[in-house]
């Protein structure tokens, strides 16, 4: 191998983790950190991120190379817009996830006790968890999207820096590498606060509950931006 393709390789690897914190990523990952309890599983989920987003670069990018294509700027333009769904359907669902869930505080033994429940519509009076354990198969999801959406540009990426069908297979395998590591970082950055918040009901929901707005003003941005600045929707209705 080339010592001039491992510094490509290794080029691939920094720009993985540098593309694993860009800001629509972190946010997205965030309304998923936000949601556990143990900081392993917030680690986790960024985990799962960067195995979905690896799997569809390495998919379509390979597709396409392969076949010397490539993704009308139309269709990509269309791909990024869904990840500005995405961003608003994960920060409203952060938001209603605290929807009739009520604490109540009482004395017990001469001990403060503290409930968390919730009221279904029929009435009843149930108690649950207030936390739920992280879903990694959303993050998953939300790796694939973004995997999707960033397939045009991975494939000219790699196309000017490599030679042939292998080296791209390998270089976009190191660049997932790096996505992977870069957002296993973070998100156990971000998890941190909402661990430590646990058994602060009150401030762990209004962190969550900020974490939700920034997902859903983020997303509408990102939309308006591709939408009305960028054309799309012009290139919509041609």
């Amino acid at each position: 191998m080339e010592i001039s393709f491992l510094s490509i390789l290794a080029l691939g690897f920094v720009l993985g983790i540098k593309h694993a914190i860009e800001p629509d990523h972190v946010i997205a990952v965030s309304t998923i950190a936000s949601q556990s309890k143990k900081l392993f599983r917030s680690s986790l989920a960024g985990v799962f991120w960067g195995i979905g987003h690896t799997a569809t670069l390495f998919i379509i990018g390979i597709i396409l190379i392969f076949m010397k294509g490539e993704i009308p700027e139309k269709w990509a333009m269309s791909l990024e817009f869904l990840v500005g769904i995405m961003l608003v359907y994960l920060g409203a669902s952060t938001l209603l996830s605290f929807k009739n869930i009520h604490v109540h505080q009482h004395e017990h033994d001469g001990e403060n006790h503290k409930h968390v429940h919730s009221h279904t519509n029929s009435g009843q009076h149930v108690h649950k968890h207030k936390y739920k354990n992280v879903s990694y198969l959303k993050s998953l999801v939300i790796g694939l999207v973004h995997g999707l959406a960033g397939s045009g540009a991975m494939v000219l990426l790699t196309m000017s820096t490599v030679k042939s069908v292998w080296e791209a297979a390998v270089y976009i395998l190191i660049f997932g590498v790096g996505t992977i590591i870069g957002m296993l970082f973070f998100t156990t950055i971000i998890g941190i606060p909402f661990v430590f918040s646990t058994k602060k009901l009150r401030l762990n929901q209004t962190l969550t509950q900020i974490t939700g707005a920034i997902s859903i003003m983020f997303g509408i941005f990102y939309m308006y931006n591709l939408g009305v600045t960028e054309g799309l929707f012009k290139l919509w209705v041609q």
